[in-house]
């Protein structure tokens, strides 16, 4: 079994312990960050899922009411207006269970924390040389 396909049963196993219309969020959550991930390494990491390229990109987890989007202070800053809706923190977003999934804003959101840790590894390479 690789390393990835192990992860990919952590990750099915923390989405099956939610009931069935959760798991369904879960799924389509999961499928939104790796179609704009493709790239990133999916993983269990402060016990939920997480997806890393070159570090931290985003971690989601399920709640009672709704889902928390982990993207950082930065994808929360950069897209501070149209997530202004939701409840958050600095570095986190809450997705009501009872509303769709926000996956166009959510894929932007991805993208651009996988350009900013691109763009973050590239400089620190520079600086090696």
């Amino acid at each position: 079994m690789s390393e990835s396909t192990s992860f990919d049963v952590l990750v099915d196993e923390y989405i099956s312990q939610f009931p069935s219309d959760v798991q369904v969020k879960l799924q389509s959550l999961r499928q939104v960050i790796r179609d704009s991930a493709p790239n990133a390494v999916e993983k269990i990491s402060y016990k939920m899922p997480t997806y890393a390229e070159h570090g931290n990109l985003v971690h989601f987890a399920a709640y009672s009411k709704h889902i928390g989007f982990y993207p950082g202070a930065s994808g929360i800053e950069a897209f501070k207006e149209e997530l202004s809706r939701y409840k958050g923190a600095k570095g986190s977003v809450q997705f009501p269970l009872d509303q769709p999934l926000p996956e166009e804003l959510i894929r932007r959101i991805v993208e651009f924390r996988v350009q900013a840790n691109v763009e973050k590894a590239r400089e620190k390479k520079l600086k090696k040389e």
